[in-house]
């Protein structure tokens, strides 16, 4: 009796992301984000663990988003044992609304994860119309 100790279907995996070039520095690979509103303004974030800030570049052009960033693969005299994190350059693009004020984005970068605060337009958001009156005549005497 044959007792195998490798699990075929992870080795098949293995090699269907070395063709496939998953995760490698030819192929950008995904970035997980979260968006959510508070209020007048909304709230994306991404996660960008192992990034140095310094690789991150955020671009608005129209409505457009786009983020960039990049882990660099580590050089040296060592033999990779396993390869599971994704390397290389990563990014993302969001359509952002009209009613989105694109030019006072906030970002700021705290343990590998991205945080972009966009408010919302003051064109987009709710405010009271005046109503004009215009004078009223005083009505008319009725002569008798």
């Amino acid at each position: 009796m044959l007792i195998r100790s490798t699990d075929p279907f992870r080795e098949f995996d293995r090699i269907t992301q070395q063709l496939l070039g998953g995760g490698t520095t030819n192929r950008p690979a995904v970035m997980p984000m979260d968006a959510w509103r508070e209020g007048d303004r909304f709230v994306i974030e991404f996660d960008l663990p192992g990034v140095s800030p310094d690789t991150i570049d955020l671009d608005v052009e129209r409505n457009v988003l786009t983020v960039k960033a990049e882990r660099v693969a580590k050089n040296g005299d060592w033999q990779m044992l396993a390869n599971e994190r994704m390397r290389g350059t990563f990014s993302r693009q969001l359509v952002l609304g009209d009613n989105l004020d694109l030019d006072h984005i906030e970002a700021a970068y705290d343990a590998g994860v991205l945080r972009l605060v966009v408010p919302v337009a003051e064109k987009a958001k709710p405010r009271k119309i005046q109503i004009a009156t215009s004078p009223t005549s005083e009505p008319a005497a009725i002569e008798s």
